[in-house]
């Protein structure tokens, strides 16, 4: 048995197109993406479907997981730096506008200033 302090972090990313465009991404490209990146760096993410509900308007979305995962230990900062670029590139890829990064203890916004409002 392998025990480690529990660390996690979560990606929450919208699938709807910008705001201009229209469209939904698939959900199966952020899992795509998500597969990359792990490949790359090492690790486990989870894919959780979700619904956004906020004022005037809703989307499909999915939340993308980071845990301290016994079996491919990492520093908590690293866990972070890994995340935050694994939401740059679904921010990109799934042409959002912000994409939300969210950790025990704070919560940060990412903001593409390449899309269009």
């Amino acid at each position: 048995m392998k025990t480690l302090k529990s660390y996690n972090i979560q990606i929450w990313v919208g699938l709807k197109k910008t705001y201009l465009e229209g469209g939904t991404q698939n959900i199966n490209l952020v899992k795509s993406i998500c597969k990359r990146h792990v490949d790359r760096i090492g690790g486990c993410v989870t894919v959780t479907p979700t619904d956004f509900i906020y004022t005037n308007g809703n989307e499909k979305g999915a939340i993308v997981g980071f845990i301290q995962y016994p079996r491919f230990p990492k520093e908590e900062e690293l866990i972070k730096e890994n995340a935050i670029r694994l939401a740059n590139e679904l921010m990109i890829a799934l042409t959002q506008y912000r994409v939300t990064i969210t950790t025990p203890t704070e919560s940060i916004m990412l903001e593409n200033e390449n899309v269009k409002r």
